[in-house]
Parts: structure tokens; C-alpha cells; sequence
């Protein structure tokens, strides 16, 4: 028996080998959107304004988006045989990711993976909103404190990025690479580095005990409306 019920997965730069918003920032919007990243890191300012600014520097089509996604971002090409093993085992697998959103379903359906629960922001008409944030908190667009603990538990979270952070404190497994690493020894998440899904999968069917949830009472990314 599997020892988690949900795998939460972050999406850009885990799921998706490339930070997909990054790269069409980068492409299609002035130089300048790094400074709302920045200005979101220091704590000045929640993600769903920060989006909101930068979605309206993208100069090209939702068509033209989600075409130079589908060309320049590949898939981890782990991902969707993971996504098939934890399908047999009775595991759910959910996508939560913070940034545009418009790319990631066609993203999945070019390389042919299904029944992946899909928890991200929503680009409408050139610009963002965030059906999936916290109803009290504007720090995140899309709550993945939430994401975590809405699934069926107990949870793996997968991720690789700042706002990974805040899915890894509450998940009661958590594999952490790049900049989650330092999050996590902050924040005395206990973690497993992973390469690619393969490494996931292996740590999930191996005999090692969860380590459990550290779960703050209050999120440190709380920013209150």
C-alpha cells in the first residue's frame, strides 16, 4: 500500500522542465517584470498584483502563449509515467501552481497526460485572476497551503521554487530541489532531493516513514487583505 493518498506537484520548473511564465516574460513582456518578482520575494507585495502588472506587459495573443509554450517548455519526461503509476496504485496526482495558468492543460494534453487535478491561477482576456487564492490572504494567487490541505491526506508535495514554501510546510512528505531546499532548512521542513519523478516514485514505494507535517498554526506568508 502506498504510503500517501495525493501528490500535490508544482508545476513550472517540476512538472514542466522550464519556469514557463519566466521564459514568456522573458520573450513577450519588458525587462522590468523581474522587479515585481523581486518586489513579491521581499514581502512588498502579494502575487495576484504582481501578476496582474505583469500579465499586462505580455505584448502577443493568448494563441501566440500557449504556442510558444508548447514549442520552447518540454515536459518532465517522468512525470506522466509517474503520473500513470500513482493512477494504478489509487494515488491522486494535482497540479498547483502560482503563475498565468493558460499553458499548463495544453502543455499536458500535447504529451498525453490525463486525469491530473489542476489548481492554478486563470488568464482571462489578456489578463489573470485567481480563483484558487486564500479567501484572507494575498501573498499567494493560488493558495497551495490549501491545495495541501484540501487533499486527500496523507499528502506528498513536489516542488522546486519559493512559493513552494508555503504547500511543503503543511504536505506530510515533501521532495524539495533548488531554491525549496533552503526554504525548507529554514523552516524545519524535513525533505527528500529528487532529480525527476522516478526519484519520487521510488522514495513513495520504498519501506522510509512519513515524516510528518511541520504545519504552523499561521502560514509566514500571511498577508491579510
Amino acid at each position: 500500500m502506498m504510503p500517501v493518498r495525493s501528490v500535490i506537484v508544482d508545476f513550472d520548473g517540476t512538472a514542466c522542465l522550464h519556469d514557463v511564465a519566466e521564459h514568456l516574460m522573458d520573450a513577450f513582456a519588458d525587462p522590468s517584470w523581474r522587479t515585481y518578482d523581486e518586489a513579491w520575494e521581499r514581502g512588498e507585495m502579494g502575487a495576484p498584483e504582481a501578476l496582474t502588472l505583469q500579465a499586462a506587459m505580455v505584448s502577443v495573443t493568448t494563441d501566440e502563449v500557449v504556442a510558444f509554450a508548447l514549442e520552447h517548455c518540454p515536459m518532465d519526461p517522468t512525470f506522466g509515467p509517474f503520473v500513470g503509476r500513482c493512477r494504478e496504485a489509487g494515488v491522486d496526482v494535482s497540479l498547483a501552481s502560482d503563475g498565468f495558468g493558460l499553458y499548463i492543460e495544453p502543455l499536458l494534453t500535447a504529451h498525453g497526460i490525463d486525469g491530473v487535478g489542476v489548481i492554478t491561477n486563470a488568464w482571462v482576456a489578456g489578463g489573470v485572476t485567481f480563483p484558487n487564492g486564500h479567501p484572507d490572504c494575498i501573498y499567494c494567487g493560488t493558495c497551495k497551503m490549501n491545495a495541501v490541505l484540501r487533499a486527500p491526506g496523507p499528502v506528498a508535495f513536489v516542488g522546486e521554487g519559493s512559493s513552494d514554501r508555503f504547500g511543503a510546510l503543511y504536505a506530510d512528505i515533501v521532495f524539495a530541489k533548488d531554491a525549496l531546499v533552503a526554504h525548507c532548512r529554514r523552516d524545519g521542513v524535513l525533505f527528500r532531493s529528487w532529480g525527476d519523478f522516478d526519484d519520487v516514485w521510488a522514495a513513495l514505494t520504498s519501506d522510509e516513514a512519513l515524516p510528518g507535517a511541520v504545519a504552523p498554526v499561521s502560514c509566514p506568508g500571511w498577508m491579510p487583505r
